[in-house]
């Protein structure tokens, strides 16, 4: 059996460092369950290709999103700010649901964090033993160890880095550059700077950026109640009804492993914390303890407020229940958008530096730029006709192609030889064999 030492430990607030002790369990696994996929996405899908295109690429040099064999383009962006607006209201209901999953499952940060402490304790030993060590200072050994250590932590940031700017330019052509003659400064530059900040970031700031950078750990506690399913502790069981830190009556022996485990540092038995991300690995050390008692597990458990108090704790109440209504309804009305999203992007600008202009045979003359772009992901032939403008002699192409990547520009000039209303509202049709779009513009006549 693993011995279970009683370290006393310093609290993350103090703002000392933290030795995190890596343990087995259920909740353990659980992150494994979700974060190895997610990490495995992340890591992968750079590489893949569609068609001979990226499956996901931001390129700003296109202006375009290629996702999955689809292009996107700017005008596209209300979709974008349509999924992150879902995505926030998705993580309001499952907080307050079942507190800060995000947090501690699924959570960059968190991921990062746990892989980086995973190196530490592969390379430098436990947690005991790297307290030991910068207490009574290094050994030659311990100095290749941490070495070493510091040296996975800067591929694998590298790594981490290569990945991420391969989203906005082609990993391949990232690579090719750096083993060519010359590789593209601006790409390696970013590719250093996002390096040293995932770093930075997992290997040495950690917790800190729970503590005092995330705003989610701030305004959590608005979304949370009574029925909220959240990493707590038995005060009753754990302290037998004698009051805080007293516990010689209760199930709680003090051996501080919740404290020991905690990626933040924070001691659980305090209560509901900001600081606390609900990763539930006090969980699994307190249900180990337990077992080599002889005792019931679940002193620290993922329970609601309610729960502890042997009250009624219903999992949908009205304000948990509004908030998965609420994302619902949101997710098919982007699912109903995207379904009705054209194939072409049409734009009509009036000439902006004269209203009208009359020509020497009396006719009188406006100009439009219309820009066309494309997302079927090969050149398409459109054509182009204006309607709303009895006897409109129309100057420009009535078809062309536009090609597979960027837009095509065509100025137009269109022209009456008969009296109008000053202002008359008139039609750009545009169609190719998928898709017709119509532009609504106006033409004026004169004062």
């Amino acid at each position: 059996m693993e011995r279970i030492p009683a370290i006393e430990l310093t609290p993350a607030k103090s703002g000392e460092k933290i030795y995190v002790r890596l343990f087995s369990g259920v909740f353990r696994n659980l992150r494994r369950v979700i974060s190895w996929p997610l990490l495995a996405a992340y890591f992968g899908l750079v590489w893949l290709q569609w068609d001979g295109a990226p499956v996901l690429l931001f390129s700003f040099e296109d202006g375009r999103l290629y996702f999955f064999g689809t292009q996107w383009g700017w005008q596209d962006l209300p979709v974008m700010a349509g999924i992150l607006i879902i995505a926030a209201i998705g993580l309001f209901a499952a907080s307050a649901l079942i507190g800060r999953v995000w947090c501690g499952m699924a959570c960059p940060q968190s991921i990062w964090t746990w892989m980086f402490l995973a190196v530490e304790e592969f390379t430098e030993g436990s947690a005991w033993n790297r307290r030991r060590a910068d207490s009574e200072g290094l050994t030659l050994s311990q100095w290749i160890r941490r070495f070493s250590k510091h040296l996975i932590w800067g591929l694998l940031a590298l790594w981490t880095a290569i990945t991420f700017t391969g989203y906005f330019v082609p990993v391949r052509e990232i690579l090719t550059g750096l083993i060519g003659t010359s590789p593209d400064m601006a790409v390696w530059g970013w590719v250093l700077l996002m390096g040293s900040l995932t770093y930075l970031n997992a290997g040495l700031v950690r917790e800190k950026i729970c503590l005092h950078a995330c705003p989610y750990s701030r305004f959590q506690s608005t979304m949370f109640d009574d029925n909220t399913r959240t990493v707590s502790y038995d005060a009753q069981r754990g302290e037998g009804g004698a009051g805080v830190g007293n516990y010689k009556d209760g199930d709680c022996i003090n051996c501080k492993l919740c404290v020991q485990v905690c990626p933040t540092g924070i001691d659980i038995r305090e209560g509901l914390q900001a600081a606390c991300i609900d990763c539930g690995a006090c969980i699994d050390a307190c249900d180990s303890v337990m077992d080599k008692l002889g005792r019931a597990r679940g002193l620290i458990g993922y329970r609601s407020h309610n729960i502890l108090k042997g009250l009624p704790s219903p999992f949908l109440n009205l304000r948990s229940g509004g908030y998965v209504v609420v994302f619902s309804l949101s997710l098919i009305a982007l699912i109903a958008f995207i379904s009705l999203r054209p194939e072409l992007s049409v734009a009509v600008t009036r000439d902006r530096q004269s209203l009208y202009q009359v020509m020497p045979d009396d006719t009188v003359c406006n100009s439009y730029d219309l820009e066309v772009d494309t997302f079927a992901g090969r050149d398409t032939q459109v054509h182009v006709r204006v309607e709303g403008l009895e006897g409109v002699a129309i100057k420009g192409a009535s078809s062309f192609v536009v090609r597979e990547v960027g837009s095509s520009l065509k100025r137009y000039q269109l022209c009456v030889d008969r009296p109008l209303p000053r202002k008359t509202d008139i039609e750009f049709i545009v169609r190719s064999d998928m898709d017709e779009v119509h532009k609504t513009t106006s033409f004026f006549y004169g004062n």
